[in-house]
């Protein structure tokens, strides 16, 4: 394969105008983003993204999930191309860059390629794809997930969110639903490039993570039922205080992860307060457990023994326990082939660089179910996302954007 010259940079200005002037749409209270799938914003920031993508030449396939492929032609018709992206909805308090980075670094990419007169082999198309927040309607990943088999088409379609809405009529509502059928596609490999949403990079000093695998994933709910009753007048002795078992099952957790250290985490995110009145002993509770590594067989063991233990702990309280999964998945490897053009790509440029297991996942580690994949991932400043207060730097975006071209021009092969 054609490697491309070190002196092949992207332009950095022209990226950064356009994150912010996508970061308009859809602004939040803080600084941030709000433009959470299917919603009228979403719709805004899908017309500007097609828009500019038209503008440099490339055309638009959409399919039934509302995913948007931006191709580049490339010289050889029947030669698989190179897919790049990420996705442009956020969280209801997002950032300026989580998703973002990785759609308008693929297009600054097709950008630099028509500046330069570049021209590879393989088709090179900049996907957005839709519903990778999963806030609005659960689960993430969800477009993805129904492209590389993992959801029904009429399962998605029928994810509600908390007004009722389903998913395919808002996608139909907002004009984004497409007749292409999902999944049809086939690709010769998948880059993403992504803000870390975490504090490693930054705390290394490192321009630059190579995404060597992502984290396996289990979301356990757990309904833990003890006795409403009048907070003053119940005596200490005699309550079942399911407040209380959230509290033991929270600690739990974090003893489970701490004795499964390194790269293994867990938390309780999402916690339901029954009846949730100020002089009621809660009755019940209902929480969501989050358990991640990139070790499939420390994982299993982690919710094995949460399993195990957390009813034992509820028990000693009199307190009730039931836990189901409700979400996972299980590590993704990603392809050494493409990690290693991420790897040398950096390494051609001079970036400072590391090896990074992904803490969050994304639209990649689904796609790598069905092709080659890989992840350049740009630091974040103190590892904050999911916030408003959300923030990179324009040499960041640059370095990784940089990355993405160089290994997606070696992949898609340079044409002389």
């Amino acid at each position: 394969m054609a490697a491309p010259g070190e002196n092949l940079k992207i332009n950095a200005d022209r990226l950064w105008d356009s994150i912010m002037e996508m970061a308009k749409i859809g602004p939040g209270v803080a600084g941030g983003n709000n433009r959470q799938t299917v919603t009228d914003e979403d719709a805004e920031g899908r017309a500007l993204f097609q828009k500019w993508c038209e503008a440099a030449g490339m055309t638009m396939g959409l399919d039934e999930m509302g995913n948007m492929f931006m191709r580049k032609e490339g010289t050889d018709p029947d030669a698989l191309p190179v897919y790049v992206g990420s996705h442009l909805d956020t969280q209801p308090t997002g950032g300026k860059y989580d998703g973002v980075l990785g759609v308008l670094g693929g297009l600054e990419l097709i950008r630099s390629m028509n500046d330069l007169g570049i021209k590879t082999k393989h088709p090179i198309v900049v996907t957005n794809w839709t519903n990778e927040e999963g806030t609005r309607f659960a689960p993430a990943m969800l477009a993805s997930g129904v492209f590389a088999g993992r959801h029904t088409l009429d399962w998605a379609y029928d994810r509600t969110d908390a007004k009722g809405k389903t998913f395919g009529d808002e996608l139909q509502r907002i004009g984004w639903k497409g007749e292409e059928k999902v999944g049809d596609r086939k690709m010769h490999a998948f880059f993403e490039l992504h803000i870390e949403q975490g504090p490693i990079l930054e705390a290394e000093g490192k321009q630059v993570g190579v995404v060597t695998h992502g984290q396996g994933l289990r979301w356990i709910e757990c309904t833990i039922t003890g006795k409403e009753s009048h907070t003053g007048s119940t005596p200490m002795s005699m309550r079942k205080n399911a407040g209380r078992g959230l509290a033991l099952v929270t600690e739990l957790v974090h003893e489970i992860a701490m004795k499964n250290q390194p790269n293994a985490v867990g938390a309780i995110g999402h916690v339901d307060v029954y009846p949730n009145s100020r002089n009621i002993i809660p009755g019940k509770v209902v929480c969501t457990v989050d358990m991640r590594t990139p070790d499939l067989d420390k994982l299993n063991g982690m919710v094995a023994e949460l399993m195990e233990r957390a009813p034992q702990v509820c028990a000693e309280i009199e307190v009730g326990f039931e836990a189901e999964i409700v979400g996972q998945f299980d590590p993704p490897a990603f392809d050494e082939g493409c990690v290693k053009a991420v790897r040398d790509a950096a390494d051609r440029l001079g970036y400072s660089h590391m090896d990074i297991v992904s803490g969050a996942g994304h639209d990649a580690c689904w796609i790598n179910d069905v092709a080659p994949t890989a992840m350049i991932m740009c630091p974040c400043v103190d590892g904050l996302s999911h916030n408003e207060a959300e923030e990179i730097s324009k040499d960041w975006a640059a370095a990784g954007t940089d990355v993405l071209l160089h290994a997606v021009l070696e992949t898609a092969e340079i044409v002389e």
